[in-house]
């Protein structure tokens, strides 16, 4: 069985989350100023955020590692 994850679109703020672990957590920086990571906390990756995400149209792909 696979895992689920939860994607969301909030337009009004052109804002894109992505949860892949249900649980508390908090967003932080990456070196993209358009991603943050969540993270729980002992600092693993429990999601991920991407905001502007209308400006992405007809641009290269971004890429970022999260931590």
């Amino acid at each position: 069985m696979g895992k689920e994850i939860k994607i969301g679109y909030d337009s009004e703020g052109d804002y894109l989350e992505v949860i892949l672990e249900r649980k508390a957590g908090y967003f932080r920086e990456t070196e993209n100023d358009a991603v943050m990571e969540k993270v729980d906390e002992e600092g693993n990756i429990i999601g991920f955020s991407i905001l502007k995400v209308s400006a992405l149209k007809g641009r290269e792909p971004i890429s970022v590692r999260l931590r």
